[in-house]
């Protein structure tokens, strides 16, 4: 499963490096993904968009198993 996630998150990585930041995935338990967002992503104020409008929904097409996705 962690191995699915990273490759997913592979697909988002590029469109949040073109803005300054990044993804780091921590861990994935009982379809709960918890992941970090790096650089530029971190402090901003739209981060917990793009962590559910786009990391969550990019995840759950590829995933169907994935619940939700979580700040760690």
């Amino acid at each position: 499963m962690k191995e699915k996630v990273e490759a997913a998150i592979d697909l988002i990585r590029p469109m949040l490096q073109a803005d300054g930041g990044d993804v780091e995935l921590i861990s994935v338990e009982n379809g709960i993904v918890k992941v970090r967002l790096q650089g530029a992503c971190a402090g901003c104020p739209m981060s917990q968009m793009t962590l559910k409008n786009g990391i969550e929904r990019v995840l759950k097409q590829k995933i169907p198993e994935i619940k939700s996705v979580e700040s760690a």
